[in-house]
C-alpha cells in the first residue's frame, strides 16, 4: 500500500469517468463545469479508509468502480457493525454534509477501488444554486431511508439464506447503485463481510438462491434475474425450482 494518503495521489476525472457520472449530465453547463473541475479521483487500496468515524466530513464521495463498506465501530470493543456495501454508481455522504456533522460511520474499500470526491465547499454551492442538483440530492435522501429502513428489518432475520437474499437486494438498487446494472462483481468472501457470514455458508446460499431462480452466479459475481423476488424471499415463501445449480 501507498504511503501517499488518497489525497496526495488523487488526480482528475478522465473523461470517460466524467461521462459515467450520471447526475453531472442533469447541471447546467456551468454548474457540470464547477463540479468537474473540482472533481478529483483516486484509487484506494483494499483495506484502506476513507471516511472515518468522527473525522469532519470534507468530501462528497462516489464510487467509479469497486466496491466499499459502510460500517461503525463497536461501542463496546467488538466487532463493527456492517451497514450496507457501496457498490459502483453510488454516491453517499450528503446527509453528513448538509449537517455540517463529522462522520458517523467508516468507509472501507473491500477491493481496489476508484473514487472520486468533490469538495464540501462546492457541494453546499451546488446545493444553493442548482435546482437538478437538490432534486438529485432530495431523491437520494430518500432512497436512503428507504434503504435503512429495510436494513434494520435484515438485521433482525436469522435465517441465512433470506440475509444474503436481502443484502443482494439492497446492492441492486436501481436509483442509489445505477452502475451495478443486473450484474454485480463481487466475491463470496466479500457478500461474506457485508452479511457476517462465512464465505462457506454465503455460497450455500446462493447456490439456494440460484435453485430458485432468483439469480445466476457466473464468473466474478452475481447477476440478478428476480429482484421483487429477492427483497421478499423467505424460507416459508420458496418456490419449486430446479435443484441443481444451472451451468
Amino acid at each position: 500500500m501507498s504511503l501517499m494518503t488518497l489525497r496526495e495521489r488523487s488526480r482528475l476525472p478522465s473523461a470517460a469517468e466524467l461521462d459515467g457520472i450520471l447526475w453531472l449530465g442533469t447541471l447546467s453547463a456551468s454548474h457540470r463545469r464547477l463540479a468537474a473541475g473540482a472533481m478529483r479521483v483516486v484509487q484506494a487500496e483494499p483495506g484502506e479508509v476513507l471516511c472515518r468515524t468522527g473525522r469532519p466530513a470534507v468530501y462528497w464521495f462516489g464510487v467509479v468502480d469497486g466496491l466499499l463498506k459502510m460500517s461503525s465501530d463497536a461501542g463496546d470493543g467488538g466487532a463493527p457493525l456492517t451497514f450496507t456495501g457501496v457498490p459502483p454508481g453510488a454516491w453517499f455522504g450528503e446527509g453528513t454534509l448538509l449537517k455540517c456533522e463529522a462522520y458517523r460511520y467508516n468507509i472501507e474499500a473491500l477491493r481496489r477501488s476508484v473514487v472520486a470526491g468533490i469538495p464540501v465547499e462546492v457541494f453546499h454551492e451546488l446545493i444553493a444554486h442548482s435546482l437538478p442538483f437538490n432534486r438529485f440530492v432530495v431523491n437520494q435522501l430518500n432512497e436512503r431511508l428507504g434503504q435503512f429502513i429495510a436494513a434494520r428489518e435484515i438485521d433482525r432475520i436469522h435465517d441465512p439464506d433470506s440475509r444474503v437474499a436481502r443484502n443482494l437486494a439492497a446492492l441492486f438498487h436501481p436509483v442509489l447503485y445505477p452502475g451495478v446494472g443486473e450484474m454485480l462483481r463481487i466475491t463470496q468472501q466479500e457478500l461474506g463481510y457485508l452479511v457476517g457470514l462465512s464465505r462457506q455458508r454465503v455460497n450455500e446460499a446462493l447456490r439456494t438462491l440460484q435453485a430458485q431462480q432468483l439469480i445466476r452466479i457466473e464468473y466474478g459475481g452475481v447477476r440478478v434475474l428476480d429482484l421483487p423476488g429477492l427483497r421478499t424471499y423467505a424460507p416459508d415463501s420458496r418456490r419449486a425450482g430446479p435443484q441443481r445449480m444451472a451451468t
